[in-house]
Parts: structure tokens; sequence; C-alpha cells
């Protein structure tokens, strides 16, 4: 029988790969309690410096997987297909997504979080509408995915359970950023719902999780490969997070934005992701509706109302708005902006109060950042770029500070080049040779 000090002296020493066999004893001990919590972070730093090879990566998420339930979706009548998206400044696009695939057909089972720091969770934004409630029953997630066809919900307690616990050691020993770890923390829960296929949105720059092109494209290559392992028709797109996605960063700014993206009315980088990451979607489930249509038709936005009366919202509430509005960020000269740095704004956002420095933090459904201009617009000196939204007027100082920062915004004299936010997408064929390695 394997014991823990060696296994950590093996990955510690690198000398071989982890066997099924160890890892699967390792996962037992730990629920069991006879593996400390000391012990396992011990482990994590490890896998940290020293990575987790294919076989290695392929048995540590089937545990994950294994230490919860998993849901059955092989019953409904509309083939299933998920989004997820490691997150990102003015990131709405799952509140338009799920509504607008369910719309052309398929069975959408958004299981979603909510926001740490500078990027925003999609339940949190949710919950800024009168009734709307995140927590779901299975037999309630079923329901709603046979009619209307979609559900964006809290995972439940009983999904992957084991990561929970490996996520909050790695939150405290400085362990988040391990790719086979992030890749296995994300696909554990997707492969335990029960869909068919997912498209990840992997995002790149300054306001990702992963602002290096290369580690985005590490973790996607990761993640697919993963799916496929585990016969999920898997697809990843690499995006731009440079640049706040749409004009809206914060709870009920950006649900108001993404209501009005269903009605057809939305920015055009925002609708250029969504548009990509649908497409993607409705391929891998086998659908060829056109959801440029679903919009036009008003199908999407119909799905939406939809989805948000199951859930026990009421979708022609009015939202919440802040009690004090300020714009910020005079711009320094007359020219066309050619920049504005996303993180500097998702910081901004976070502490008027829409963002959570601690998971047990509240969040304000109205504080938030509206961008007035973005690059490709032309300013005037002095011109405001962003509108504060908070309910605190002391937030605005420390908001401020945080967009003060040299390079938050560049002008230039002339309009910046058109860039496509989807650098690349990888699909199962082009990490075949890593899988079942």
């Amino acid at each position: 029988m394997p014991d823990v000090v060696s296994l950590i002296r093996v990955k510690r020493d690198n000398t071989r790969p982890l066997t099924d066999a160890e890892i699967a004893w390792l996962f037992a001990a730990y629920a069991g309690q006879t593996v400390a919590d000391e012990q396992m972070a011990a482990l994590l730093m490890a896998i940290y410096f020293n990575g987790l090879t294919a076989g290695e990566l392929r048995a540590w998420t089937t545990e994950m997987i294994a230490s919860g339930e998993t849901l059955d979706l092989s019953h409904l009548s509309r083939p299933s297909v998920d989004k997820h998206s490691t997150g990102g400044v003015g990131d709405k696009v799952s509140l338009i997504l799920a509504p607008l695939v369910a719309s052309c057909g398929a069975a959408v089972p958004q299981l979603s979080g909510r926001g740490l720091g500078h990027t925003g969770g999609t339940l949190d934004k949710l919950e800024s509408i009168p009734g709307w409630r995140a927590s779901l029953s299975n037999e309630e997630l079923t329901r709603a995915l046979a009619d209307p066809g979609v559900v964006i919900a809290a995972a439940g307690a009983g999904l992957a359970p084991a990561d929970r616990r490996l996520y909050a050691l790695r939150d405290v020993t400085g362990t988040v950023e391990s790719i086979p770890l992030i890749a296995s923390s994300i696909m554990s829960k997707k492969i335990a719902e029960g869909t068919q296929a997912l498209v990840l949105d992997v995002k790149t720059g300054s306001g990702a999780f992963m602002r290096d092109q290369a580690r985005a494209g590490q973790l996607a290559r990761t993640m697919v490969a993963l799916g496929a392992e585990h016969h999920v028709r898997t697809r990843a797109l690499v995006t731009r997070m440079d640049t706040p996605l749409g004009r809206a960063v914060g709870n009920a700014l950006e649900v108001e934005e993404a209501v009005k993206a269903l009605t057809g009315e939305g920015p055009d980088d925002l609708m250029e992701v969504t548009f990509a990451l649908a497409e993607h979607m409705l391929e891998l489930a086998g659908l060829t509706a056109s959801p440029a249509e679903a919009i036009a038709s008003g199908r999407a936005f119909d799905t939406w109302q939809r989805m948000i009366r199951v859930q026990g919202g009421d979708p022609d509430a009015p939202l919440p708005a802040a009690r004090h509005v300020r714009h910020a960020l005079l711009a320094p000269e007359t020219g066309w902006i050619t920049g504005l740095d996303a993180l500097a704004v998702g910081i901004a956002a976070w502490r008027l109060g829409a963002g959570r420095a601690r998971k047990e933090d509240d969040v304000s459904h109205t504080a938030g950042v509206r961008c007035l201009a973005k690059p490709g617009d032309h300013v005037r000196r002095g011109q405001p770029i962003l509108e504060l939204h908070a309910d605190d007027e002391s937030r605005f100082a420390p908001a401020a500070e945080a967009l003060e920062a040299a390079g938050t915004v560049t002008i230039g004299s002339a309009p910046p080049p058109r860039t496509p936010l989807v650098v690349s997408v990888i699909s199962a064929a082009d990490v075949a040779d890593e899988v079942g390695a």
C-alpha cells in the first residue's frame, strides 16, 4: 500500500510518474482524512514545480470526478453543449450565449461560479435580477434543460467535491497558477455535469488570469486533451482580454448590456466573441441554426426571459442602479484611443464594490464601470473615458487610484489596427498526440 510521504518525495524529486493506483489511493485517503491537508499541500507544491504527465493528469481528473456525483443528461431530447470561460473584465458572454445557443435547439447546462478579485462571476451578475436564484436541485435543473433548454446555476455540492478542498488549499499555498491543476479543476466539474460537448474560452492579456498567450494556449490544449480522454467533444478558443469586453463592467451593468445584446444592440467586440463561441458550440452539438438569426427573430431574447422566470427571477423588473455616478479617466490629449487596460478597469470596478477580495465577501449589484469610450473611438482632451458607479462615495477615490497608473489609456494620432479577438482555435485533432499518453 502506498504512503503519502513516499508519493510526495516521488513528485518532489520527479523520479517517475505516479501510477493510477497511487492516485486513486491518494484521493481515497484524503477523503477519509488519513492524508492531512498539510501533506496534500506539499504534494500540490511539488506538482506546481514539476507538473503532471498526461497519464497522471488523466488519472487525477478521473478521481476528482469520482469524488462525487455525476449528472446524466442522456435522456434529454436535445443535444447538450456547455461553455466555460477562464474569466475576464466585462465578460458577460455566458449571459448571452447560453440562451442564444438554447434557442437554436441545444440543451445548455451552464454551471457557473462567482467572481474573485478583478474578474466578475456569472452568478453574481444574475443575482442582480430581482428574485433570481442560483441554487437549483438536480430535478429543477433537469426540468429547465427540457424547457426552455437552458440553465445558468451554481454547481451542486455533490459535483467533484474534491475540487473544493483542493482549490481551498491551492488558494492559501500559492499553487493556483499550475496549469495541470487549473485544467483538472475546470474539467472535472464540466465532465461531471454530463454535457456531451464543451467549448472553452481561454482568455489571454492584461485582464485575464493567463496573461501570457503561450501559457493560455498550453492551458487550452491541456483541457481539450482532458475532454477527449473523458469522451466529451471539446474545443477551445483563445481570445484577447487586453481591453474590457463590451462597455459595461459590474453586475447589474453587465446584465443590462447582455439584455441589449440579446435584442440586437450588443457592442461589436462582445458580439464577435459571442457569435464565435456560439458557432463552435452548435457545430459540436450537430446543429446548423444561425445565431445571428436567433437574435434577429427574437427567439434568443424569449429564451432568456423564460430562463430567468424558471429560476424565480422577473426579467421585466428594473435592475438596481447605483446611488452615485461620477466621471473618471479624462483623455490626456485629443486623438484616437489606442489602448484601455482591462486590468486597471477591472480593479477599479472591484474597488467600487463589484468584486470580492475573499470568497465570503458580499458584492454590490450596482457598482461598476461604464466605458464611455474605447479603443477605436476619437476623444478630445479632457473628455471623460469612464463612468464610475457606486452606492458608497468613499469608494470613488481608491477606484480612481487604480485608473491613474501610466498606460491605463493610450491616445494616438490614428485609429488602432483592427485585431481579431479570437487568437486561435484548438480542437481534439490538434491534441491527438497528447491523448492517451
